[in-house]
């Protein structure tokens, strides 16, 4: 469960940064940039996609990478509101099951995406940003469409488990926005992927409920696997990729992958490794429970998967909105100050649900909980962004999507394990504070910026 900005305009020769800026990119505060400037984007290792040579649309590629996204995330969240469901016709049969096994199954995938990201976001680096965009999108198109045969709960966990390690569209298409957007809209255009990625997660539990309604679940991973397909075909065809292999003395000069370690432990990086996990620990806590908490506060069975689809599509929906808008804001305000009121606005949105007794409380208030978290990961994924530079992101933001499918794997589990020990609303009291933990620790890590004698 991304985002980056700034702005230089000046001639080609000086917005190229030299071997020794590149090598020794320093980092700064929360939503400082001292990365090497870039007037034109980049492709993958200094390659450049402006002045010199032909250049690369990165408008074009913007929104073909938007689409391909809009169409990969609802293809990924069709099966939320019906999975527990699906779940009991495997032979799962009690809520108490039901809810354990979902876990399992949402946190199977991102626990082997924690190990597997870094190793991508690597070859990246080193092989280009495209083809591991186009391996993740034909994987999950067939791990998708293999679910639709499964007779046992243990097939789609299966399933999950290959997906976490070939997929992850959402970091592949993170770097490649990232490297070939001119640094003056990368904030922008990386607010419009995470646009992508909300609003899809807004539109496949609303579209998932009601087809899973109409034709059947099985018919559904089978809808869901056609739209994949159609990202992957978008990918080929429209997105443009000119990378440049680095040498191997570069590679070596840059200190590989003891280096990148270097800039992770960093403030900076360490308090955006925890947000982007809170904040996927958060969404995928709750996510294997809200099904069957709408069907407890309904008090009817009867389209239940529906109602899941309105409540888990909301967030999405209000997400994708404010993402754009907190986005551009960030541009001009700094990203700081978005991300610590946001992260704090979710905290104090999932403590009233631990409240809700009727289904329209919890989707109003899932839909607030989407407008804080629609700024909070644009704006952490714009201070990386600010922070590293070019040549690191592709391992970069692999290794941010590790932390993030951390918080994925551990989220569901911790979900619904509470949620079968104490009930449904104990994880969203326990959801709330580890929001308000996040909080505390970015208003600290900022006053000791701003402290004399901090750098």
């Amino acid at each position: 469960m991304a985002t980056p900005r700034d702005p230089s305009t000046a001639t080609a020769t000086a917005a190229a940064p030299t071997e020794t800026t590149r090598r020794h990119a320093p980092t700064g505060s929360i939503g400082q940039s001292t990365a090497p400037a870039e007037s034109q984007g980049q492709d993958a290792v200094g390659s450049r996609t402006g002045r010199g040579r032909q250049a690369i649309s990165w408008r074009r590629n913007l929104w073909a990478i938007w689409a391909a996204q809009m169409l990969a995330i609802v293809a990924f969240s069709l099966r939320v509101p019906y999975l527990p469901f699906f779940l009991g016709d495997l032979g799962v049969t009690t809520t108490g099951g039901q809810a354990l096994w979902s876990g399992i199954v949402n946190a199977a995938g991102a626990g082997v995406m924690a190990i597997s990201a870094p190793f991508w976001g690597a070859i990246s680096d080193r092989r280009g940003r495209k083809p591991m965009l186009l391996r993740a999108q034909f994987a999950a198109t067939f791990t998708i469409g293999l679910m639709a045969f499964a007779t046992a709960a243990w097939h789609l966990l299966a399933l999950r488990l290959v997906e976490g390690a070939l997929a992850g569209t959402v970091t592949a298409a993170t770097a490649i926005v990232a490297v070939t957007t001119p640094k003056e809209r990368v904030g922008f255009s990386l607010g419009m992927i995470q646009t992508a990625v909300f609003s899809g997660a807004a539109l496949g539990p609303l579209v998932g409920g009601l087809l899973a309604e109409r034709i059947g679940y099985r018919q559904t991973f089978v809808v869901s696997s056609v739209m994949m397909l159609a990202a992957g075909l978008i990918t080929v065809f429209l997105v443009q990729e000119r990378f440049t292999p680095p040498k191997p003395r570069d590679d070596a000069a840059r200190g590989g992958l003891r280096g990148t370690w270097q800039v992770l432990m960093t403030p900076v990086l360490l308090a955006m490794t925890a947000t982007l996990l809170a904040v996927r620990l958060a969404s995928s806590a709750v996510q294997p429970i809200i099904p069957l908490f709408v069907a407890e506060l309904a008090g009817s069975l009867e389209r239940a998967a529906a109602l899941a689809g309105v409540t888990l599509g909301v967030l999405g929906l209000t997400s994708a909105v404010s993402s754009v808008y907190f986005g551009r804001l960030g541009d001009r305000r700094g990203h700081r100050p978005i991300l610590v009121g946001c992260a704090l606005a979710a905290g104090l949105c999932y403590l009233p649900m631990a409240l809700a007794q009727h289904p329209w409380q919890l989707i109003a208030l899932q839909a607030l909980f989407g407008v804080a978290a629609g700024g909070m990961i644009p704006a952490a994924n714009a201070i990386v962004a600010n922070v590293t530079a070019p040549e690191r992101r592709g391992v970069v933001y692999g290794l941010l999507a590790a932390a993030a499918s951390l918080g994925g794997f551990i989220g569901p589990l911790a979900g619904a394990g509470l949620a079968a020990g104490l009930g449904f609303r104990a994880t969203f009291v326990a959801t709330a504070l580890v929001l308000l933990a996040l909080t505390a620790m970015l208003l600290r890590l900022g006053r000791r910026q701003s402290s004399p004698g901090t750098t």
